[in-house]
This record gives C-alpha cells, structure tokens and sequence, in this order.
C-alpha cells in the first residue's frame, strides 16, 4: 500500500514543482517586457484605460496619456485608440476622459478612436474593427510596465503586431507595484494556458 502512495506523492511533488516554475518563469517574462521600450514608429498606439474621477484622469491614466502625448508628437504613431468602460455611477466612461485629455492637449479628434471594455480583452476588442477599417496593422501598446505583457499578448490575438510603449513616470512602482506584478503574472500564466478570451469570459 505504501509503494502507490509514495509514486503518487512524488508524482505530486513534480506537478507542484513544475507549477511553481511555469510562473516563475512567467513572472520574470512579465518584469522583462515592462522594461522594453520600442524605437519603431508604427500605424497606431492603443493606450489601456484605468481609473478616472468625474472626468478626471487619474495619476496612473494621466501617465499612460502623457507617454502617449509624447509619442504621438514624435509621430511615432499617426492614430491614438483610448479604451476602458464606466463604473456604477460614473458619468464618464475611461475612454472618453481619454480622448478628452488628449483631445485638449492638440490631438486631432480624427486621430483618436475612442473604444470601451471592462477588461483588457474588453478593451482591445472594442477599438479593433475601426483600427483594423483603418488598415492598422502594428501597434504601440502605452500601458503600466507590469500590464504591458498581457496587453501585448492579447493585441496579437486580435491580428496586431504589438510593441512595447510602457508608461515611464507610472505611479506603481516599487513595492507598490509589487502586487500588480504578481495579479499579472497570474492572469498571463493562465491566460497562455486558456485563452485570454476565455478568461475574459469566465472572469465576468
């Protein structure tokens, strides 16, 4: 009787093991491309919406639009898709607040597509066929370094050639930040296994 038990607790202990591992190796994956920068200029930036109050961009949101300012008056990319929906009670979706505040800061309201989505799936999913109307084909993807990973993958579901743009004065850093880092490595380790859209899915 013990013999069985032994094979299956080691059995156990490699499940275990190679767990661990899949999303060590994933963590690492998620820090690295948070850390890269691309160079190249591109057909359009998507930029991933967070938190806004009352019209507002929060410091994290206002962030990712500075970078995507920056970028656009470079003319790194020609098109600025803004995305991310509403809370109960909110009068503004994220994206609108987006598309405002760069709108005000001399982007072309031609040059913005404003999307909406509950959740980064969500997201990329809504501003994908105007995007794709416009026959963009590569995206910067202007988002907080340890969402950029995530971010990237899914917008290479949808038919994208995605290049990292993480925000560079996010304010989640540090140990701060160390909680996100770990939310993501969790979401990009189980999104490779079932599918980014299926989690999307499952998640709402």
């Amino acid at each position: 009787m013990l013999f069985p038990f032994k094979i299956l607790l080691k059995l156990a202990s490699v499940l275990v093991a190679a767990v661990v591992l899949y999303f060590v190796v994933t963590g690492v994956q998620v820090w690295l491309t948070g850390r890269e920068h691309s160079s190249q200029n591109t057909d359009a930036m998507a930029v991933f919406g967070s938190a806004q109050y009352d019209g507002t961009p929060s410091p994290d949101l206002q962030a990712r639009l500075d970078d995507a300012l920056t970028l656009f008056r470079q003319g790194r990319a020609p098109i600025i898709a803004v995305t991310g929906g509403k809370r109960e009670g909110d009068r503004f979706t994220e994206a609108q607040v987006s598309a405002g505040y760069l709108a005000a800061r001399g982007v072309p309201r031609s040059a913005i597509i404003e999307g909406g989505g509950d959740d980064t799936f969500q997201n990329m999913q809504s501003v994908t066929p105007p995007l794709v109307a416009r026959g963009v084909k590569t995206l910067l993807v202007v988002t907080d370094p340890f969402h950029e990973d995530r971010a990237m993958a899914i917008a290479s579901t949808f038919g994208f050639t995605p290049l990292p743009a993480p925000a560079t004065a996010s304010p989640l850093t540090g140990g701060r930040a160390f909680t996100y880092y770990l939310r993501e490595t969790l979401a990009v380790g189980l999104g490779r296994i079932v599918g980014y859209g299926n989690l999307s899915s499952l998640s709402h």
